[in-house]
C-alpha cells in the first residue's frame, strides 16, 4: 500500500509554469506526477488560469511571484481593483507615486465606490497593497519622476552592465510600443485641433486603432505590425482569411491593446520570429524585449519564453518618455510615411478628397500602415537608441538620410488635390501630429475607474462591434479567380498607356492560379 502523497503548496511562479506547458500540450496527468501534485489541482490550475495570470501580470517582482503560493484578496475587493487600476495607469503615465498619494487616493474611491464602515488608509494598509501586487516599492518621498535625466543615466549604464553580462548583441535587443492612430483621419481646409478630425462625419472612436510595433536595435527585424481594432472581423474584410493581412490582427471591443493580446503576440508571435531571425544570422536564440510600463504589458514573469531565453525587461516609469526607443521619432516617422501614402494614393485615384475618404476601408488602412512600417529606415531606428546604446550611433558614423514628410511636403503633394490646394503648411503638420500622444491602452477617469472596480461594463461597446462585424462569407474557387485574372489581362492588353511591368506582374499571378488549380484537381 503506498503511502500518503505530501501535500505541495505552490508558489503563484509554479502555476504560470503548469499553465504555459498545459497550453503547449502537456497532460495533466504527466504534470501531476512532474510538480507532485494531484490532477484535480492541475485541472483546477486551468480553471483559473486567467486569474493567475492576471495577478501575475500584476504584480512587480519575479522574486516575490517566486515566494507567493496564494493569492489572498483584499478585505475591500473593490477598493482593491480600483486602486491597482490608478496605480497602473500613473506607473505608465511616469507620474510621482508616494505612499501619502496612495492613501489620499485610495481614501477617495473608498466613499466613491459607497462602501460601508470606516477606512483608515494606514502604513499597514499600504505595505499589505503593496505585498498582494507584489509592488516592490512606493516612492516615500513625492519627488519629480517624469522625465528624470539622473534616472535616465543610471538606467542606460545598468542596462550596458546587463547586455554585457548577457552577452547580448543589438541583433538580440528588441522594443516594441504602442500607438493610437486616427486611421480615417484626413485634412481639411480648416485647422486640425490636435486629437480631434475635422473631416464630417468622422467618429474617432469607431475610426481608432492601436498599432504596435516591434524591432531589434538594429533595425533590420522588424516584425509585422500588431494591430488591435474593434471588430472580430470587420466588413471590409470581406472573405480576406485574417492570417493572409500585412499586420497581425486582433479584436478588443474598444480597440485597445490588454493583457491577453499582449501576452498572445509575445508567445505566438514574437518569441517564434525572433527566434528564426536569430537562427537565420548565426546567433544565440536568446533575446530581450525592453518595455514600458504601459498597464497592458503583463509582467516579465509572464513575458518569458519556455527555456527562458527570450524575455522582457521594463523601462522605468521615470525615464521612460525620454529613452524608449521607438518614442524618439519612430512611431513618428511611420504615422507621417501613412498619412503621405494616403494622399499619394488619392491623387493617383484621381478623387476628391472627400470621395476618397468615403472608400477607405479598415482593411486599405492596414495595408497602407503596413507600408508605411517598411519605408521606417533601420538607420532611423537604430539612431533611436542612442541614449541606451552609444556604440549603434558611433557604428553608423555620419551616412544618415532622414525621412522628411514636413508639413511643407506634403503641401506640395495637395496642390493637386481638389478643393485642398491652399491648406497651409501649419495646418498640415497639425494634422500630421494629430494622434502623436494618443496612447495604445485606454486611459480610465475616476467614474470609469469606479464602474470597472465594481464589475459595470460599457454594454454598448459588444452592440457597436456587431454593427460593423463581417457579413457571410464568400468563397472564391480557383477557375473564378483565373477567370477574373484573364478578365483583367485582357483589359491591361487593350489599354495602349499600360507599362509592360503592370502586365507581366498580372501574367504572374494567373501562372501561380494555374499552378494552385493543377495542384486541386490534377487532371485539368
Amino acid at each position: 500500500m503506498s503511502g500518503k502523497r505530501k501535500r505541495v503548496v505552490l508558489t503563484i511562479k509554479d502555476k504560470l509554469d503548469i499553465i504555459k506547458k498545459l497550453e503547449d500540450g502537456g497532460s495533466s496527468k504527466q504534470l501531476a506526477v512532474i510538480y507532485g501534485i494531484g490532477e484535480t489541482t492541475v485541472r483546477d490550475i486551468r480553471k483559473n488560469k486567467e486569474k493567475i495570470i492576471t495577478y501575475a501580470s500584476s504584480s512587480d517582482s519575479t522574486s516575490l511571484l517566486a515566494k507567493r503560493k496564494s493569492m489572498k484578496p483584499s478585505m475591500y475587493e473593490e477598493l482593491d481593483r480600483a486602486m491597482l487600476e490608478w496605480f497602473n495607469q500613473q506607473r505608465a503615465k511616469g507620474n510621482p507615486i508616494s505612499g501619502p498619494i496612495c492613501a489620499k487616493r485610495a481614501e477617495f474611491f473608498f466613499y466613491a465606490l459607497g462602501m460601508d464602515g470606516d477606512f483608515n488608509p494606514s502604513a499597514g494598509w499600504l505595505t499589505r497593497f503593496k505585498q498582494r501586487h507584489s509592488i516592490r516599492e512606493i516612492n516615500i518621498r513625492n519627488e519629480r519622476l517624469n522625465g528624470d535625466e539622473t534616472a535616465v543615466e543610471e538606467f542606460c549604464n545598468h542596462f550596458r552592465d546587463f547586455i554585457e553580462q548577457e552577452n547580448l548583441q543589438p541583433e538580440q535587443i528588441y522594443n516594441a510600443d504602442e500607438t493610437g492612430l486616427f486611421w480615417k483621419c484626413l485634412p481639411s481646409r480648416t485647422a486640425v485641433v490636435k486629437g480631434k478630425c475635422t473631416v464630417p462625419g468622422h467618429n474617432s472612436g469607431e475610426e481608432r486603432i492601436t498599432v504596435m510595433c516591434c524591432t531589434n536595435a538594429t533595425g533590420l527585424h522588424k516584425l509585422k505590425l500588431c494591430v488591435v481594432g474593434k471588430a472580430r472581423k470587420p466588413r471590409s474584410f470581406k472573405s480576406t482569411d485574417t492570417f493572409n493581412l500585412p499586420v497581425s490582427y486582433f479584436s478588443q471591443k474598444g480597440a485597445w491593446m490588454d493583457l491577453s493580446i499582449f501576452r498572445q503576440w509575445f508567445d505566438k508571435i514574437f518569441v517564434p520570429q525572433v527566434r528564426e531571425y536569430l537562427k537565420s544570422k548565426g546567433l544565440q536564440e536568446k533575446a530581450v524585449l525592453l518595455l514600458d510600463n504601459s498597464p497592458t504589458h503583463p509582467n516579465e514573469n509572464v513575458l518569458r519564453s519556455d527555456d527562458g531565453q527570450i524575455f522582457a525587461k521594463y523601462l522605468p516609469p521615470n525615464v521612460a518618455s525620454l529613452i524608449q526607443p521607438l518614442g524618439q521619432g519612430v512611431i513618428a516617422t511611420m504615422k507621417r510615411n501613412y498619412r503621405a501614402g494616403l494622399l499619394h494614393n488619392n491623387l493617383e485615384e484621381g478623387n476628391d478628397l472627400k470621395s476618397f475618404w468615403k472608400k477607405l476601408t479598415l482593411l486599405d488602412a492596414l495595408y497602407e500602415i503596413a507600408m508605411a512600417w517598411n519605408f521606417v529606415k533601420p538607420v532611423t531606428i537604430s539612431r533611436a537608441w542612442k541614449q541606451i546604446l552609444p556604440a549603434m550611433e558611433e557604428k553608423e558614423g555620419l551616412d544618415f538620410d532622414e525621412e522628411d514628410i514636413s508639413g511643407a511636403t506634403v503641401a506640395t503633394i495637395l496642390q493637386h488635390t481638389k478643393g485642398l490646394e491652399n491648406v497651409t503648411p501649419e495646418s498640415l503638420e497639425k494634422w500630421l501630429e494629430i494622434d502623436s500622444t494618443e496612447p495604445g491602452y485606454e486611459v480610465l477617469t475616476d467614474s470609469e475607474i469606479i464602474r470597472r472596480a465594481q464589475g459595470q461594463t460599457d454594454e454598448s461597446s459588444e452592440n457597436d462591434e456587431e454593427g460593423i462585424e463581417l457579413i457571410p462569407e464568400k468563397h472564391i474557387n480557383h477557375t473564378t479567380a483565373l477567370q477574373w485574372t484573364e478578365n483583367l489581362l485582357d483589359y491591361l492588353e487593350q489599354q495602349g498607356d499600360m507599362i509592360l511591368p503592370d502586365r507581366l506582374v498580372i501574367r504572374k499571378l494567373r501562372a501561380t492560379i494555374r499552378n494552385k488549380q493543377k495542384m486541386t484537381n490534377p487532371s485539368q
